[in-house]
């Protein structure tokens, strides 16, 4: 099974949440799942996305 995901309610300006919604639309996405992506995006490139955690001990790693 995949991980479990954090659920939080997000207020956000009725406007952004419109333009987010068409642009996930565009990109065949949920306005949830388009959320998850940008972010995800952005803390890659501001070098802050965690690293996957490994489902192996380190001593099995080597």
């Amino acid at each position: 099974m995949g991980k479990e995901k954090k659920a939080f309610a997000l207020r956000l300006d009725p406007d952004i949440h419109r333009a987010l919604e068409q642009w996930a639309n565009d990109e065949f996405r949920s306005v949830n799942g388009h959320i998850e992506f940008l972010l995800r995006e952005v803390l890659g490139k501001a070098g802050r996305l965690p690293k996957p955690s490994s489902s192996k001990p380190k001593s099995q790693e080597e």
